[in-house]
């Protein structure tokens, strides 16, 4: 199966007449056009559907990407009055096997541990999500969730085991103190936590499906864990897992298929923000493995070459600095660092005529204190040492004479 995020016509004609299993996405600024007319849900699904299928294999259209993370309440309402559209045209069509969801995030959840105290975040309408879960049920479609142990591992490593996040628990489990329910890995903790919220709500039997999970291969210094030897350990053991026969669900529902989208193909090395950000995928840029990946789960761990041993699965303690990346384009820098020290912020003051950091009087050293500087004054709101590519973090103070960067400490 393959999942895009759009519905782009190349890659469609390329699927063409193979016997990949499509997913196709409408973006989130189309919902609400679509769902206040028949009309433009009919000519996306013309334009988008009726072209390709059905020599290409498209199974799945999921309306928007994480609706309900964003604050468009909206959005929100429109949500299931566009997926209802889009479905009723598909009806229209005499086309059965395509089903409509949408896939959300797990900041939907209000509780999710124990898995059986799951239930919906109060931040949500429940017209909203009881809406959402009548329209899937009622279609037969699966309830799609972004769902990566990365994150709650990442946050608490110190009580959450590695191992039981990478599906390498060994013996070790957890017993669910209201359900009795034994789990032996986070995943399927995290997946019956939503099962458990919709049971409350009163739908126990909708299907389950991950439209993205994974694991980083890189990031920042201070993103402990993710390597390549963690993202290959993950990824390896979860398809195992979602190809088993017979299907393994969890421990909720068991022997269940839930159909499962790996995030990502590929390394997205222009994506902004933190260093994992650009670290989800099984190849680079280039095309070239970053590790090697058997989709169809048939190889055994001793089937692979070795893995370069994790350096980072510990939380870094010290000091980081972001300067300026080797290799940079210095025409690149001027319009970042104009940007950094025009904002009146301060961040910039001791680059000033007669202050500690003026000296030497060069773009890169420039441009190196005031991502340092901007990165330690504003990453605490979202910042992170990116800064169009131009920067990268390092362990060993850039200070010099009288000039002291600002860093952050971990």
């Amino acid at each position: 199966m393959v999942k895009l995020y759009d519905a782009n016509a190349e890659i469609l004609k390329l699927l063409s007449g193979t016997d990949v299993h499509v997913s196709i996405m409408v973006k989130n600024e189309q919902i609400s056009g679509i769902a206040s007319n028949e009309k433009m849900a009919e000519d996306w699904v013309r334009e988008n559907v009726l072209v390709y299928y059905p020599d290409t294999k498209i199974r799945y259209i999921l309306v928007g990407n994480e609706v309900l993370t964003y604050n468009n309440q909206k959005m929100w309402l429109d949500l299931v009055p566009a997926m209802s559209l889009i479905n009723k045209s598909l009806a229209s069509h005499n086309i059965h096997n395509i089903k409509v969801g949408t896939p959300l995030a797990m900041d939907i959840m209000g509780s999710s541990f124990p898995p059986s105290s799951g239930n919906f975040s109060s931040r949500i309408p429940n017209e909203v999500m009881v809406s959402l879960l009548e329209f899937l049920n009622s279609t037969r479609s699966f309830f799609f969730i972004d769902v990566y142990t990365y994150y709650p591992w990442s946050v608490d490593p110190s009580n959450l085991s590695l191992d039981y996040a990478l599906f390498k628990g060994g013996n070790l489990t957890y017993k669910d103190p209201g359900s009795g329910l034994i789990y032996t890995n986070l995943l399927d903790q995290m997946l019956d936590s939503v099962i458990f919220a919709m049971q409350k709500l009163g739908f126990p039997n909708i299907k389950m499906a991950i439209a993205e999970t994974g694991w980083p291969n890189s990031g920042d210094i201070e993103q402990s864990g993710a390597n390549i030897y963690n993202a290959a350990t993950f990824n390896r053991n979860l398809i195992k897992r979602v190809t088993g026969d017979p299907p393994m669900g969890t421990p909720a529902k068991p022997g269940i298929v839930i159909p499962t989208f790996l995030f990502s193909l590929y390394d997205e090395n222009q994506k902004p923000g933190p260093g994992t950000e650009r670290h989800w995928g099984l190849l680079n840029p280039d095309g070239t493995p970053i590790y090697d990946m058997d989709l169809t789960g048939a190889l055994s761990e001793q089937d692979y070459t070795n893995l370069p041993q994790p350096l980072n699965n510990k939380p870094y303690k010290g000091k980081i600095w972001c300067v300026v990346a080797n290799g940079v384009n210095i025409m690149d820098l001027e319009p970042v660092l104009d940007m950094i020290c025009s904002q009146g912020n301060e961040t910039c003051d001791e680059l000033a005529p007669g202050r500690g950091c003026y000296e030497p009087v060069s773009i890169i050293s420039n441009a190196s204190y005031a991502f340092s500087s901007y990165w330690a004054k504003f990453r605490e709101t979202g910042a992170s040492c990116y800064f169009n590519g131009l920067a990268v973090q390092t362990t060993i103070d850039p200070s010099h004479g009288s000039c002291q960067y600002p860093s952050v400490t971990f």
